[in-house]
């Protein structure tokens, strides 16, 4: 990273505006990424992506996908993955540790790294640190993720999730030794830990390892998040990570990408995200717009001759109507799916630098209220989101204009005796973690969790 800059905070919550300056230009949070999983956003030209109102700076790519077609040889010869899409902006590519979940029927987790059958040809892949190191070299891209062990957040096996928090912690410092382009790449740790934020607990060993590892990663994530977690268990993770992670680097909430996400994360602290969700639903009829979303599929939009957003700025909204939209997606055209996406990311990029104007003009609590008061009429806004934006100095219960979601008794008594059984686990887990330390004194050669079965699959 050649720069990293703090524009702004905000004096109520911990928003703020950051300019990272890579590889491949300047990049301003908050910021949301496309992903183009395969080195491309799907439906979107290069030229649209570069286009206002998207002007996307960075977008996101997969190492284990590129890894499997085209290859890292042939990324390696042509000069990487930026020629190779005709893409002169930033790319961040994942280091493949997400598809141990999203693929985990057809992977083997050991200590070496993980086995992968590929869905392609069924042959096998075995992704080690220095793998996914040499993968992402190859590619070219501007900030690279570590290899971490990632399990699922809904996962119950609290010996799994120990497992994985140390080997996090032992697989960095393998990738940061087979970093070979330290210099022009950026190499980003992840911060495991399930939903413990227990003091000492998971997610703080993982946080005080990553830490003293600082002087080798430019900017961190907080991931092992949005894979069906409760939402009170998901803000406060990331209120946690964002307390404790460095002020001078930049965060990234990894996997996040629904509007009302960024704005509640935004406020805890979190500078960077990206998710399939604005691309994917596209293809599937559905438009982002300032009330939530739109279905352009339903009998409602087929004589609608407004464009999907009044105040959106994008090609889509300036040429096509919802109801020349409904007919398109009727007759099942691609190019709806593609229109639809054009606009979908367009809401996407407006409404992050819209939320960056908010920090810099110090009005990012007053932002986030207009927000919730068009996103919420004639809704409840959900106790997540009233609770997370009260923890950092934004009490929505002074807002006359909005429906709060008001918890029954019954409802905090459940939540006051989970938070009790979560505390007992996590002290029996803190016990474990104190016991793999004292294991790893003895013999730092050998790994602390199930020692006697060193996989998980």
């Amino acid at each position: 990273m050649k720069s990293f800059t703090l524009q702004a905070t905000c004096t109520t919550t911990n928003a703020r505006a950051t300019t990272l300056v890579l590889g491949h230009g300047p990049l301003e949070t908050p910021v949301f990424m496309p992903v183009g999983t395969a080195g491309s956003v799907k439906g979107l030209t290069t030229s649209t992506l570069e286009a206002e109102p998207q002007n996307n700076q960075i977008i996101l790519a997969n190492t284990y996908h590129l890894a499997l077609r085209p290859g890292p040889e042939l990324l390696g010869e042509i000069g990487g993955l930026h020629k190779f899409m005709g893409w002169d902006r930033n790319i961040l590519t994942d280091s493949g540790g997400f598809q141990m979940v999203s693929l985990l029927a057809l992977a083997k987790i050991t200590e070496e790294g993980v086995t992968f059958q590929s869905p392609v040809d069924g042959t096998q892949m075995l992704l080690t640190p220095e793998e996914s190191m040499r993968v992402q070299n190859n590619i070219g891209s501007d900030i690279m993720m570590a290899l971490d062990d990632v399990v699922s957040s809904v996962t119950v096996d609290d010996a799994r999730f120990l497992e994985a928090t140390h080997r996090t912690l032992r697989w960095i410092d393998r990738c940061i030794a087979a970093h070979a382009r330290p210099n022009e790449q950026c190499l980003f740790g992840i911060t495991q830990g399930g939903l413990d934020v227990s003091p000492g607990g998971l997610r703080d060993i993982c946080l005080t390892g990553m830490l003293k590892r600082d002087a080798h990663l430019p900017g961190y994530a907080i991931g092992g998040l949005a894979g069906g977690e409760s939402k009170d268990h998901f803000w406060r993770v990331v209120l946690h990570g964002c307390q404790r992670l460095p002020i001078n680097k930049p965060r990234y909430l990894m996997g996040v990408g629904y509007p009302l996400d960024l704005i509640v994360c935004t406020a805890l602290g979190v500078d960077m995200y990206d998710c399939v969700y604005p691309t994917r639903t596209a293809r599937f009829g559905t438009a982002l717009v300032p009330k939530g979303t739109l279905k352009l599929r339903n009998l409602s939009c087929k004589v609608d001759m407004n464009p999907i957003d009044a105040t959106c700025q994008c090609s889509t909204c300036h040429t096509h109507t919802r109801s020349s939209l409904n007919y398109l997606f009727s007759e099942n055209t691609t190019l709806a799916g593609q229109l639809l996406t054009v606009h979908n990311v367009a809401y996407m990029m407006q409404l992050v630098r819209r939320m960056r104007k908010a920090v810099v003009e110090n009005k990012y609590p007053t932002f986030v209220i207009n927000f919730l008061q068009v996103q919420f009429v004639g809704k409840e806004v959900p106790c997540w989101v009233v609770e997370a934006l009260m923890a950092v100095g934004i009490d929505l219960t002074k807002e006359k204009e909005l429906v709060l979601e008001v918890r029954t008794k019954e409802a905090a008594e459940a939540a006051e005796a989970a938070e009790a059984a979560e505390a007992a686990e996590a002290a029996v887990v803190a016990v474990a973690a104190v016991a793999a330390v004292a294991a790893v004194a003895a013999d730092p050669n050998e790994p602390p969790a199930k020692r006697q079965k060193d996989s998980h699959s």
